[in-house]
């Protein structure tokens, strides 16, 4: 048989296959499978996660709600229920208006005519003028050749005629220049009795006085006055600080201020320094900014003994004086000392004021409060606004209503 000839290439080709014969290359080893997730690992991420956004959904909700919940707010000025430090008082006042006059009578029948005028209220806020107790004073204010000094102190009874003003929480503000005519004891003694009756006691310090709201969140009150001590308001910019710090945890900020000249020639609000018997009283103006750049809501004023202006600042509001609210006792009832209101408004979770209004009120010697039918009150806050805030000084309607003047 012949022999067969390949070619070359054939040849190499065939020699490289013989090479390779018997060799396999490596297996690719397979992918590890993907270790399993923990079953009671993923049940617990998915209950952390829809918990965390059922919360902060929650939290959006609260928010919004507090945002436009509202709080209605009854505030009045000066309230005093009688004294017992000097009751020779009464001799004068029963000579002049021809009557025996009692010293101290009852004081929740004092306060029952103010009641109605405070029943839609949140919160009741008053200036209780003068200090609380029985028994023999600590300290004497007045010397018995002094004239022009009056040491006020009520019974101990008016704190519960007090806290009968509202069915809802009552404030008494402390900051003002008689709440320690019976010396440091009795102020303590005077809060005391307030806060056993179920009082809510503000401006003994310069710390915001805080009260839990129905809705969850809380109102900070914060008075000032010019009678020394921390919370001075001529000291702005303490005043500043001390509303900002408030401002700054709390969605609503009520201030009270102490200050100015009394009687019927300080029914104007002046841009300066006021005085009463040559004493700096403060600047009504100047307290009134501070306060309200630093975030105060609704600025309560009282210590002239009669009205003066409203003013609008942006969202707040801003009552200069509201006037004698019911001062039995040693004090002027005539024109226009005898004239007063009470002011309601209603803020919002942002802070903004609505729903204004004053009710009028009147007094006759020696203290006796009732609804004043004639409105003059009114008039007079309206007459002023205009006079001393022509912009930006409130117009009160008829009805006690308080808005904006058209410019």
């Amino acid at each position: 048989m012949p022999a067969r000839c390949f070619p070359i290439a054939t040849l190499a080709t065939l020699l490289a296959l013989a090479a390779g014969c018997g060799h396999h290359p490596a297996p690719v080893p397979a992918p590890s499978p993907a270790p399993q997730p923990d079953r009671e690992s993923v049940r617990r991420d998915s209950i952390a996660s829809a918990h965390a956004a059922f919360t902060a959904d929650s939290l959006r909700r609260v928010d919004a709600y507090r945002d436009t919940a509202t709080i209605r707010f009854c505030a009045g000025g000066d309230l005093t229920l009688g004294t017992n430090l000097d009751t020779s008082w009464t001799k004068v006042v029963s000579k002049r208006i021809h009557r025996p006059v009692a010293a101290l009578p009852d004081p929740d029948s004092l306060v029952a005519p103010l009641r109605p005028l405070f029943a839609g209220a949140d919160f009741a806020i008053v200036n209780v003028e003068g200090a609380i107790g029985d028994g023999e004073p600590p300290f004497e204010k007045c010397a018995a050749t002094t004239s022009g000094c009056f040491a006020l102190r009520m019974p101990a009874a008016a704190a519960d005629a007090i806290r009968g003003i509202s069915r809802h929480t009552v404030v008494a503000n402390l900051a003002n220049n008689h709440a320690r005519d019976a010396g440091a004891e009795g102020l303590r003694q005077t809060r005391q009795l307030l806060e056993g009756a179920g009082v809510v006691v503000t401006g003994v310090d310069t710390l915001p006085t805080l009260v839990v709201t129905g809705h969850g969140d809380t109102v900070a009150f914060l008075g000032f006055a010019t009678s020394g001590g921390d919370n001075d308001l001529r000291d702005l910019d303490a005043v500043r600080r001390h509303v900002a710090r408030a401002a700054a945890a709390n969605r609503r900020v009520i201030v009270t201020m102490h200050l100015g000249a009394e009687g019927a020639a300080a029914q104007r609000t002046l841009d300066s320094t006021e005085r009463y018997f040559d004493a700096p009283r403060g600047n009504p103006v100047a307290f009134a900014d501070a306060a309200t750049a630093a975030g105060a809501d609704l600025v309560i004023g009282h210590g002239p003994h009669v009205v003066r202006a409203a003013e609008w600042r942006d969202s707040s509001l801003v009552l200069y004086s509201l006037g004698n609210l019911l001062t039995y006792g040693p004090f002027s009832h005539r024109e226009p000392m005898r004239r007063g209101v009470v002011a309601c408004a209603t803020v919002d979770g942002r802070g903004a004021v609505r729903d204004a209004r004053l009710h009028a009120t009147v007094q006759r010697a020696p203290g006796r409060v009732s609804v004043d039918r004639s409105h003059r009150a009114l008039v007079l806050v309206d007459s002023l606004s205009r006079l001393d805030f022509p912009r930006t000084g409130a117009h009160v309607g008829r009805d006690g209503r308080l808005s904006r003047r058209r410019r």
